[in-house]
């Protein structure tokens, strides 16, 4: 549809111009600093930083209502810069001009019901929202979307040229961050810095692919993390991981999307998401915040953060009961199938404290809680899911898992419904599912394969019959005998 075409009170909203007035606001002193300078830590403290609009609130006048005819509206849109996540352009970054935005096809992943064999084994409703059907096969894209956006908006403002992206990475930002470097090729490029032998090796292939130049390092991802925030502390480089705030803000579009998916009616359910780096649940947080905030949503939903045993200080921080007496601990991890989620010293942690403090304040019984979950657990969830028609992840697996946890906690009531994030595509974590049904695991990992979820392939045939050698022969011998023994096999019955 056309914008003429829309009803006239909404028409005005439909295709919106740059009016924020965005700042970075250090979480640790409180500094506020202008975001002409990509920055990623305070310059006085150096704690973390988030973004923040100070015409937010005059957004909040134009009431909820209002805001949830502009979002669905604007569905029926074929404005590009719109189609994707900056679909809540006012919400998320509201400084970059519409032709500055990169859009390649990602948010607004399907809400897909589990099917009720599945609903029935867990013991509740719930949905996974497939964020491994974004162009890289991740939810990363969210955040790099909104990220290199700024970043070409900076660029055209300031004239600059020859920029360096650089992350840190398990997988899936180095993949993703890659992409979209790649796109904006004519002044952008990108490295990576990967733990080696840490990748599967779906996703080393993605960055290579886009042509970033691919660097692996002794160590786990905490080791890689490092070594890119000595790079962009002491050279010119633009740092891609979720330390960017503005990779926050692009991870919102998350808990944007399944508000309106649900009509925004949210109160009854409970989003479950895996801890990793910590800069998706921090965003899940503050989306809802701002939604509700906004009126655009009456009650804020129920959050669980999943973490694996083998990499777990958020919820080994939340353990302590009293809030004065937590202190955040970094782990040294173990080796996981959560590949994105074994992070042991996530730098959005401040974040997730200071917002998961506001959001105990406002949601009442609907809180943040963190459960921790086995690397088996995780895996025979994945494996579950899959077998009931999902393309779920090992993140995916640890979700679910954490759902199940959370059940058992008392942490979910019998008429919550939960939504799930499958963080990737299940092909990215290919080995690890081929090496739970092939019993394959290390035994590091802990993870023993259910007897009844074991599958690999049957050979049918034999060594010594005839096989056709020219196109449209066929040996009767073959077909016969393949045929009769996939009958017997299979225990069909004849026509």
């Amino acid at each position: 549809m056309k914008t003429d075409q829309f009803p006239e009170d909404i028409q005005p909203h439909l295709i919106p111009e740059p009016e924020g007035d965005m700042f970075y606001r250090c979480l640790g002193c409180g500094t506020e600093s202008d975001i002409q300078e990509l920055l990623y830590t305070c310059p006085r403290c150096g704690q973390v930083l988030m973004l923040e609009d100070r015409n937010l609130p005059r957004y909040h006048k134009l009431g909820g209502k209002t805001w949830q005819k502009i979002f669905d509206y604007r569905r029926m849109l074929n404005t590009q810069p719109l189609k994707g996540i900056f679909r809540y352009y006012e919400f998320i970054a509201p400084v970059i001009p519409l032709d500055q935005i990169v859009y390649l096809g990602e948010g607004h992943t399907p809400l897909v019901r589990a099917n009720s064999r599945l609903q029935n084994l867990v013991g509740m409703d719930f949905y996974y929202k497939n964020d491994g059907l974004n162009p890289s096969a991740s939810f990363k894209d969210r955040g790099m979307a909104c990220a290199l956006s700024y970043i070409r908006f900076l660029a055209k403002t300031r004239k600059l040229k020859d920029i360096l992206a650089i992350c840190a990475s398990t997988g899936d930002t180095s993949a993703s961050a890659a992409l979209y470097s790649s796109y904006l090729g004519d002044f952008l490029k990108s490295a990576v810095l990967l733990p080696k032998g840490k990748v599967t090796p779906q996703q080393l292939s993605q960055p290579l692919g886009s042509g970033a130049t691919v660097l692996e390092m002794p160590g786990v991802f905490d080791d890689c993390m490092k070594v890119v925030e000595s790079l962009a502390e002491n050279y010119h480089v633009a740092l891609l991981n979720s330390k960017n705030s503005w990779r926050i803000l692009g991870q919102e579009s998350f808990s944007f999307e399944i508000a309106q998916d649900f009509d925004y009616e949210v109160q009854d359910k409970v989003i479950v998401v895996p801890i990793g780096n910590a800069g998706n649940i921090t965003a899940v947080m503050s989306g809802f915040l701002k939604f509700y905030e906004a009126g655009i949503i009456s009650a804020l939903p129920g959050i669980i953060g999943v973490q694996s045993e083998h990499a777990d200080p958020v919820y080994r921080y939340y353990l302590e009961k009293l809030p004065g007496k937590r202190k955040f601990v970094p782990v040294s991890v173990r080796p996981s199938v959560a590949q994105a989620a074994m992070i042991g010293n996530p730098v959005s942690m401040p974040r997730v404290i200071e917002l998961a403090e506001k959001y105990y304040r406002l949601a009442g019984e609907r809180t943040v809680r963190v459960v921790q979950v086995s690397e088996q657990e995780i895996m025979d969830a994945m494996i579950t899911a899959n077998r009931n028609g999902n393309i779920v992840c090992t993140q995916g697996g640890e979700s679910l898992a954490g759902l199940r946890k959370a059940i058992a906690l008392g942490y979910v009531g019998p008429d919550d419904v939960g939504v799930l994030d499958s963080t990737a595509h299940v092909l990215k974590f290919a080995l690890f599912q081929k090496m739970y049904l092939e019993d394959g695991f290390d035994p590091a990992f802990e993870v023993v394969p259910d007897p009844e979820l074991k599958n690999r392939p049957i050979e049918i045939g034999g060594e010594n019959l005839e096989i056709p050698t020219r196109k449209g022969e066929q040996k009767t011998n073959l077909v016969d005998h393949v045929t009769a023994e996939i009958a017997e096999l299979l225990e069909l019955k004849r026509k």
